[in-house]
């Protein structure tokens, strides 16, 4: 195993444990195809399932394969008018399970996120029955403080450039603190704990994946 792959395991390790102890689960998978097989052990046939926007979800291949399966897949974005996209967000604050990745996660188990219009969070924080999350090693940081950095500075300039966003970011690299009608870290939220035991489910995976 390589020096960074040990890495990679031994910190795993750390968060999982520290997971556990906010009532959360979690397992680690070396690489994207160890993930997707982890996921489609966890899902049953049938199950409804959403996703917030993530990277994550698209690069270690997992939305294709789903898809493809037997799953009653809600998905936001096909919404044609606002009454459609109104109706899927009903449906898919009552799904089964709703799928993210996190912008940050701390070798203490708290997850880290800034958002937009805040559906994401909104689903991470109440409504679907299991919320199951997909982080790179790349998003591990050593605190909430260091997690606020990263989104700020890194994340949100890539997200705002791929979203094609008008930001102080998206032109200098670096936040602004800005108000801007584009700005897409209006909602912050750091998850300390799940109220419910188990309603969350973190798979972190051994590579480097998303922002």
């Amino acid at each position: 195993m390589s020096p960074k792959k040990q890495y990679y395991e031994n910190t795993a390790k750390t968060i999982l444990t520290n997971l556990e102890k906010r009532q959360m689960k979690g397992w680690y998978c070396e690489d994207s195809a160890a993930a997707v097989k982890k996921v489609l052990e966890l899902l049953p046939e049938g199950s409804s399932i959403t996703w917030g926007g993530t990277m994550t979800m698209e690069e270690c291949g997992l939305m294709d394969v789903l898809k493809q399966g037997n799953y009653a897949l809600i998905d936001r974005l096909s919404a044609k008018t606002p009454e459609e996209k109104k109706e899927l967000y009903a449906r898919a604050v009552c799904a089964d399970y709703f799928f993210m990745s996190t912008n940050a996660i701390t070798l203490d188990g708290q997850l880290v996120n800034v958002d937009g219009a805040g559906n994401r969070v909104a689903c991470l924080c109440s409504g679907p029955d299991n919320v199951i999350i997909l982080a790179g090693m790349n998003k591990v940081v050593a605190s909430v403080e260091a997690g606020h950095e990263q989104i700020r500075n890194r994340a949100a300039s890539i997200n705002a450039l791929r979203l094609n966003k008008k930001t102080p970011c998206a032109i200098t690299g670096k936040c602004a603190d800005c108000q801007s009608p584009d700005c897409i870290c209006s909602q912050i939220v750091v998850t300390r704990r799940s109220h419910v035991p188990g309603r969350i489910q973190v798979i972190l995976i051994g590579e480097e994946l998303g922002y």
